[in-house]
């Protein structure tokens, strides 16, 4: 079941991207992609964070738009994984989950943008 909280969400997904990377049988590549992975994955939570605590819309369309890239990135190393057959098949959720991410934030980021500063 989904949350729609973003904050916990984020968070949960880094969660869950530590908890398989921990359990991964790793080899040379997939060592470094498990590595970067992790730490995209806990960046777009902290990023969302900050975005939520910003100064202005400057500083909150930045973080976000930190944040997005950040899901963006973590669905590139989940695809790279992937490409390894013994990896476990969770992490295509992980990566579905980046996916939609990308997209909520994307989302925001229009509507920000959009709105005039008062």
């Amino acid at each position: 079941m989904k949350t729609y909280n973003l904050e916990e969400r984020t968070f949960l997904f880094s969660k869950q991207t530590a908890f398989l990377a921990r359990k991964a049988k790793t080899n040379i590549s997939n060592g470094i992609y498990l590595h970067q992975l992790i730490r995209s994955s806990s960046s777009i939570g902290s990023n969302y964070i900050e975005a939520n605590e910003s100064l202005g819309k400057k500083d909150c369309l930045l973080h976000l738009r930190i944040a997005r890239k950040e899901a963006k990135e973590s669905a590139y190393w989940l695809r790279l994984i992937l490409t390894d057959e013994s990896v476990d098949k969770d992490f295509e959720l992980l990566l579905k989950e980046a996916i939609e991410l990308k997209l909520i934030l994307s989302s925001i980021i229009v509507k920000i943008s959009k709105k005039k500063d008062p």
